[in-house]
This record gives C-alpha cells, sequence and structure tokens, in this order.
C-alpha cells in the first residue's frame, strides 16, 4: 500500500458513547410519557439519521445533511410523542419533552467543530420542523400548534440550545483573543517597537527627546505665567530629582532631595499643586518670592515637577495655577512616554554592551589566549641556536600580548557604566585613568560636578563620547599626554578630551569613524560637538549639553597642564 494512502477517519468514542447515552435518555423518557413502546421506532429513525455523521465526521456534506435530518426526525417525534401523551392524559403537550432534549446533540457537534453558523441554521430548521408539525397534528379535535404547554416546552428547549452555542462561540472567541495576546516575547516587542517608532514620528517635531519636551513646555508656562526662574524636574532614583529643564538668567541650584521639607517634596507625594512664598533653590538669595510647584502626573503616577519662580510677592494666584495646570496636564502624558523611551532603549543597549562582552570574552580572547600558550611551548622548544627564529617568535607573543591588551581595554568600555553613587565625572575618570595606565599616558583630570544628575540617558550618551575620545588619543595620536575636564552642572555639562599628540591631519580613516560615531551621540541629546587643534600640538574633543550664564560656547582655552 502506497505510503500515501488516506485513511477515513474513525468515529469518536466520546462522541459515539454520548449519542447513545442521549437516545437511551429519550427512549426511558418517551416510555414513561406515553406508554407506548412503538413510538421508540422515533428514537430507532433518529440513531439512523445520526449514523452518517457519526461515521463520517469530517465529510463536507454527508455530515451537515445527516445533522439537518436528525433535526428534521425530531421535530416530528417531538409532534407526534407529545400528541399521543396528550392523549394518554399528560396535560396539553408537555410531552414534547421527553424527545426534545436530543436537540443538544447536533448543536454541540456544530459548536465543537467551530461551525457556528451551521448550528444556528440547525436551530432554525428545528424551529420551523416544530412549528409545522404542530400545525398539522391534531389532539382532541384541535391542532397542537393551539396547546400552550407544547410551545413552552418547545420555545425552553430552543431557547436552552440558543444560549449553549451562543456560550460555545463566545467562549472560542476569548480563548481566541487569548492566544493572540501571547505571541513570541520578541515578536511582541518588534511589534510595539514599531507602533513606537511610528507615533514618534507623527509627534510635533519627531521627538521623543525629555529635555526637548521640558523646554518646550516651560516655553509655553512663560506665556501664561510669570517666571523669572524655572525648571522641569524628573525622579532619578534614590529619593533624588534630576533637572531635565530649566528657565531664566541665572543657574539655579534646585532642591533635588525628596526627603528635605520643601514644598517640592509636598508636591511630588500628594500630587497636588503648591504655592510657597520662599524660594526652592539652595543658591537663591532675594527678598519678595514666589514659587509654584505643579507635579506632572500621569495616571496615577507622578512623572516629574515643573517649578515656576517669580521674584514678586503673591505671583501665583488661584486663576493662574489652573491656567499653568491646564498646560501640564498634557505635557505629563508626553514626558512619561519620551522618559520609558529613554529607558527602553537605555536597557537595549546596556544589553548590547553586554552581549558582545561576552561574545569577545569567550570567542577571540580565548583563542588569542590559547595562541599565546602555543608561542610559549614553541620558544621552549627551540633548538639549534635559531636566534632568528626566537626572535619572530618574541615578536610574534608582543603582538598577541597587544592585542590581548586591546581587546581587555574592548571589554572594560563596553560594561563600564556611570555608577549612581559615584557620577558621571568619576567613571570618565576612571576610565581614563585605566587606558593611559595601559597606553603609557600621563593624565590630568580636572573635575567639577554638582551633586544634581543629569537623566541617565544624557550621563551614558556622555560617557561614551568621552570614552572615544580617550579611545582615539590613545590608539592615533602617538600622544603622552592626556587632559580631561569635565564640568557638570545640570541641565548644563561640558566635556573636554585634549592629547599632545600628531593631531587630526594625520589620523587613520577608522578614527575619523569614531568621530562620526561621537557626533551622532551628541545630537541625540541635543549636545554640541568640537573638534579642534591643540596648540602647539594635538587634538582636542569637546562636548556641551545646555546652556551655562558663566559660558555660551565651547571654551576656546587648552585644558589646564596640572596633573
Amino acid at each position: 500500500m502506497p505510503a500515501s494512502t488516506a485513511t477515513a477517519p474513525h468515529p469518536h468514542p466520546l462522541a459515539a458513547a454520548a449519542r447513545l447515552v442521549m437516545l437511551a435518555l429519550i427512549a426511558i423518557l418517551t416510555l414513561f410519557a406515553t406508554r407506548d413502546v412503538a413510538q421508540l421506532w422515533w428514537i430507532a429513525l433518529l440513531a439512523v439519521a445520526g449514523l452518517p455523521s457519526l461515521l463520517a465526521p469530517q465529510h463536507r456534506l454527508i455530515a451537515p445533511l445527516s445533522r439537518v435530518a436528525e433535526v428534521v426526525v425530531l421535530g416530528l417525534a417531538a409532534s407526534q410523542v407529545a400528541a399521543v401523551a396528550s392523549i394518554g392524559g399528560t396535560v396539553d403537550g408537555l410531552g414534547a419533552s421527553a424527545v426534545l432534549p436530543y436537540l443538544a446533540v447536533p448543536v454541540t457537534v456544530t459548536a465543537l467543530r467551530r461551525r457556528f453558523r451551521e448550528g444556528a441554521a440547525l436551530l432554525a430548521v428545528a424551529a420551523a420542523t416544530l412549528l409545522v408539525s404542530g400545525a398539522l397534528t391534531e389532539v382532541g379535535g384541535g391542532l397542537q400548534l393551539s396547546q400552550a404547554g407544547y410551545l413552552a416546552v418547545c420555545a425552553q428547549w430552543l431557547i436552552l440550545a440558543a444560549l449553549g452555542l451562543y456560550a460555545a462561540g463566545t467562549l472560542h472567541r476569548v480563548m481566541a483573543v487569548r492566544g493572540e495576546g501571547k505571541p513570541q516575547p520578541y515578536a511582541e516587542a518588534t511589534r510595539l517597537l514599531t507602533q513606537l517608532r511610528t507615533v514618534a514620528r507623527q509627534l510635533p517635531g519627531a521627538t521623543l527627546d525629555p529635555g526637548g519636551i521640558s523646554e518646550h513646555l516651560l516655553e509655553e508656562l512663560r506665556t501664561v505665567a510669570r517666571a523669572d526662574r524655572g525648571a522641569v524636574l524628573s525622579a532619578s532614583g534614590g529619593g533624588r530629582l534630576v533637572v531635565l529643564a530649566q528657565a531664566g538668567v541665572d543657574r539655579v541650584d534646585w532642591e533635588t532631595t525628596l526627603d528635605a521639607d520643601s514644598a517640592i517634596a509636598d508636591a511630588w507625594a500628594s500630587q497636588q499643586a503648591q504655592t510657597a512664598a520662599r524660594s526652592q533653590s539652595r543658591s537663591h538669595r532675594g527678598a519678595d518670592v514666589s514659587a509654584l510647584i505643579v507635579p506632572l502626573v500621569a495616571g496615577v503616577r507622578t512623572v516629574g515637577l515643573v517649578v515656576l519662580e517669580a521674584d514678586v510677592a503673591h505671583a501665583y494666584p488661584p486663576p493662574v495655577v489652573s491656567r499653568v495646570t491646564a498646560l501640564t496636564r498634557p505635557a505629563a502624558l508626553r514626558l512619561e512616554a519620551a522618559l520609558l523611551f529613554d529607558e527602553v532603549r537605555s536597557l537595549a543597549t546596556n544589553e548590547e554592551r553586554q552581549r558582545l562582552a561576552r561574545e569577545i570574552h569567550d570567542g577571540v580572547a580565548q583563542e588569542l589566549v590559547m595562541v599565546g600558550y602555543g608561542i610559549d611551548n614553541a620558544m621552549a622548544t627551540v633548538f639549534d641556536d635559531a636566534d632568528e627564529t626566537a626572535e619572530a617568535l618574541r615578536t610574534l607573543r608582543g603582538e598577541v600580548t597587544r592585542v590581548i591588551q586591546e581587546l581587555r581595554l574592548s571589554l572594560f568600555e563596553l560594561r563600564s557604566e556611570v555608577d549612581r553613587q559615584g557620577g558621571l565625572a568619576a567613571a570618565i575618570a576612571e576610565y581614563a585613568r585605566t587606558v593611559g595606565a595601559s597606553g603609557g599616558l600621563r593624565v590630568h583630570l580636572s573635575l567639577d560636578e554638582s551633586t544634581a544628575r543629569l537623566p541617565a540617558a544624557t550621563e551614558a550618551e556622555l560617557l561614551r563620547i568621552a570614552q572615544e575620545a580617550v579611545t582615539n588619543a590613545r590608539k592615533h595620536a602617538g600622544a603622552s599626554n592626556l587632559w580631561v575636564t569635565c564640568e557638570i552642572d545640570p541641565p548644563y555639562a561640558q566635556i573636554e578630551v585634549s592629547d599632545d599628540g600628531q593631531g587630526m591631519a594625520d589620523q587613520r580613516p577608522d578614527g575619523r569613524y569614531g568621530l562620526a560615531i561621537m557626533a551622532e551621540r551628541a545630537e541625540r541629546i541635543r549636545g554640541r560637538l568640537e573638534i579642534r587643534p591643540r596648540q602647539p600640538s594635538g587634538t582636542t574633543v569637546a562636548v556641551v549639553v545646555g546652556t551655562s550664564s558663566r559660558r555660551d560656547n565651547v571654551r576656546d582655552s587648552a585644558a589646564p597642564e596640572g596633573e
């Protein structure tokens, strides 16, 4: 027999058993109702009508026709049994209830096979058959269709069957929705990120940058309320806030501790706008001051605060507060979306760095270590005074050592992150010292970092820019000294990396590729990147984020050369 020969499906044992049980049940009920063994021929006829559906359940024509035959026979049997039962003394056509429970069999079969339209059609055929047979059957000098009991029993079983079919259809839809709601994790992530990209492109300015959204909000608020100073703050973890953006002539050291006794902490905890007659900064010294702190609430979550201050008393009466809160409500949702996008991007970036670090460590690095061991063994077995061969092996060993050192520095760069306790300047300093020690560079550091923190995404990008600049100086510049300057006063930050090497003109192409990456990173955080020659020799790479009252441009002077 050919292997491809199809076999006819066998009747399911449970389906056959269910039909037999139901046939036996209605046979017993029919005997009780009519006390006439001759009426059991309807039960036999039902069994014959349902046999094709039982033997060929998958057939596209035989199975549906068999089920239609079942409901037609059932309708005729119900009318006849009701008539005989009435003649025997049963009141008013109630004998139809002895046969109609079998209606559940063909309807349930269609529900199990997800053929709900066929089930509805079977109910319609059953109802029509019951009406026609009731109209043609005479009982006690009248038509059976006029008996209230007959109509009630028929309606009862038709409604029950319809409810069962509807419940089966609803359950099927619910299960289908749940099944669709549990795709593979990466497929779901792709779908959501695609939607996010589409939405981001449709936003005003096509941006999901927290700093840009915060700056735009401050500009809007200053059109409806006086604000000599203003800031947008967001949570950074550990009960502290970070300054996303601020407006005003002078730099302000805002209160960023949620544990302090301040209107900022009260507004964050209560999610209600707060006014105060004193400044919410640590550095402001003034006479009459009015402060307004409005929480940015998205749903039930506080995502940030807006702080406005004016150097006059009573600058924020209730009407002004209402106008400000009317602008902050929609801004809260925009800011939450931007912060979530930053978090997702940060998670994806960190995971990718860890993956690359593992691949390098477990792949190339291990192979090069084994090559180094092989060279050691070769050197140990050199005979016949092969000086030239030994020298070549020593040179090769030195090259392998250099490559391994490069890989270790790459691992350090991939795994290094901004410690939320140490800060950005500390992370840059640690990297510069490590690279300087491995590359024979004297590292000169100038660090000026306030206690306030930049947003995590901004700190991560600034760290990568500084790392790329330091790496370029070590690999391509041929420098002896490296100067790293960090000035961080959120939302302002300036990082400079200078060397005394050969300068930009003679750098290799891969170094210029690194400069393009730095420019892209600076653009993502709305920063300014400047690359210029350093006198008398070398290169300076500088990146600036935000504005400072003390410096409006990237510094032109070289970094201090004191260690």
